[in-house]
């Protein structure tokens, strides 16, 4: 079956909507980056991603995200250029 809604146009949605929670939750400063990367997960992946995810802050303490995302764009051979990444 074909998608209903672009990739990008449920990403700004969610950007949208999260954002008026986060703030009326008090973070009134809060803002998204300005770009996105969306990947997908294989069911026999996903219990090592919901506990990636319980982590995060842990984990990101340890190694930046930064780091972390140009390992994975290096270990499956994607190119990209950094002043374009970091937006």
């Amino acid at each position: 079956s074909s998608p209903s809604i672009t990739q990008h146009a449920w990403i700004k949605e969610m950007k949208r909507v999260s954002t008026i929670w986060i703030r009326s939750q008090g973070s009134k400063n809060f803002s998204w980056q300005t770009g996105f990367c969306c990947l997908s997960v294989s069911p026999s992946n996903l219990d090592k991603v919901v506990k990636y995810i319980a982590n995060q802050e842990e984990h990101h303490g340890k190694v930046t995200f930064q780091d972390e995302y140009r390992k994975f764009l290096y270990r499956h051979g994607l190119e990209f250029d950094e002043k374009y990444v970091w937006i």
